[in-house]
């Protein structure tokens, strides 16, 4: 898992490994919620997705860009473009339903699925 900011954007979410961006910040009780959800999520899919996380209250310009109007926003990006998103504090489940399709287009998983 990784924090970032504006400067640090673009090259956090480049590349050929999905990305899902967590758009949170530290008073708000849903985004403390996900967040050991997504800290499973990055040591399960370690290599295979990258999580990043972008705390609203220090990043206003990237919060207006995604349109982050309510937290916890996830969005998941391939090749630094959005390709879904969903707000609040999904269940672990629910999370790894969303990231399937892009797991599945990335190629073999770690530990075979």
């Amino acid at each position: 898992m990784v924090e970032t900011d504006d400067t640090g954007f673009a090259a956090e979410v480049a590349g050929p490994v999905p990305v899902l961006v967590d758009f949170w910040a530290p008073w708000c009780g849903p985004c403390r919620a996900v967040a050991p959800v997504l800290e499973r999520v990055a040591a399960t899919h370690a290599g295979a997705v990258k999580v990043v996380k972008v705390n609203v209250d220090e990043n206003p310009g990237l919060a207006q860009r995604f349109g982050a109007m309510s937290i916890p926003l996830l969005v998941f990006m391939r090749g630094g473009r959005e390709v879904d998103r969903a707000v609040g504090a999904l269940p672990a489940p629910a999370l790894e339903a969303r990231l399937a399709p892009l797991l599945a287009a990335s190629g073999p998983q770690p530990g075979g699925s």
